[in-house]
């Protein structure tokens, strides 16, 4: 299982490591961390050499409720990032957290290499036309409305089968366009409460039905602090022990804000893998 990035594949049979370089005010835990050139650079730095394969820029929040920017805040924000990041590490492989068309199309013409859409194309009919055009990886997560109303919006009949159903349909029509490397988020917390996205997590290997990359985006979500009485910043343990779970049952792919941990789930996963009775 592969994906072309920048012309290389990389190979996913292995999982890899997604670090998070949020640059916005407000995110739920990191929100007004990495505000200037040094900040970035150091946790980027950090995280490339702790194993991360992707780092993922966003700069529009997605937490629940957050306050919307304009398009032009948006690019504003992360296109003096994507400049700074590529120039400082020529090789890096840049995922952009954006569900607008025109910041994809702005910073793959800078040289980003995915795009990660949290609406599957939902929020801007031009997206998917753009990911085709640049034939670059994309991740298409399930969500239900906007960040500002998607609390709302967590009534399914069958949590499971209306996520693969809205999965379905996107791959379908990506594939109609040409996308063929397609990764799947089935998006915690994005328009579930607390116990759908456990009842996700518990039946994630039957995305692998789709014979594509499964990612899986838990760290330090309220899935995590709120079952466990706890903030963000305590929630460590907690990733670790749902991303360890995740990797048992298929995920390719670990977004998490720390990298090291990730990576040693991986490695020890891993381990206990190779061995034979």
């Amino acid at each position: 299982m592969t994906i072309n990035c920048k012309g290389r594949l990389i190979d996913l049979k292995k999982p890899k490591v997604m670090g998070i370089l949020n640059v916005t005010p407000d995110s739920f835990y990191d929100g007004g961390k990495y505000r200037d050139e040094a900040a970035i650079l150091k946790q980027t730095e950090k995280m490339l050499d702790e194993g991360a394969t992707f780092i993922d820029l966003g700069a529009y929040s997605s937490r629940p409720g957050a306050a919307h920017i304009s398009e032009e805040e948006e690019l504003s924000r992360i296109l003096p990032i994507v400049e700074l990041l590529l120039k400082t590490f020529p090789d890096i492989y840049l995922s952009i957290d954006t569900f607008r068309s025109k910041v994809a199309q702005r910073c793959l013409e800078m040289g980003a290499s995915l795009i990660n859409d949290i609406s599957a194309g939902n929020l801007d009919k031009n997206m998917l036309q753009t990911i085709s055009e640049h034939k670059v990886p994309y991740i298409m997560m399930h969500m239900k409305g906007t960040p500002q109303n998607m609390t709302k919006q967590a009534n399914y009949s069958n949590i499971i089968e209306d996520v693969i159903y809205f999965l379905s349909e996107k791959v379908a029509l990506a594939n109609s366009l040409g996308i063929n490397d397609i990764i799947l988020d089935p998006g915690f917390g994005f328009a579930k409460t607390p116990a759908q996205s456990f009842f996700l997590l518990q039946h994630l290997n039957l995305f692998k039905t789709f014979r594509l990359p499964i990612l899986v985006g838990l760290s330090r979500k309220s899935m995590i602090y709120k079952t466990l009485g706890i903030q963000p910043d305590e929630a460590l343990n907690g990733t670790t022990a749902l991303n360890t779970f995740a990797l048992t049952k298929g995920a390719n792919i670990l977004r998490v804000h720390d990298v090291k941990e990730a990576v040693e789930c991986i490695e020890l996963m891993q381990a206990v893998e190779q061995i034979e009775d």
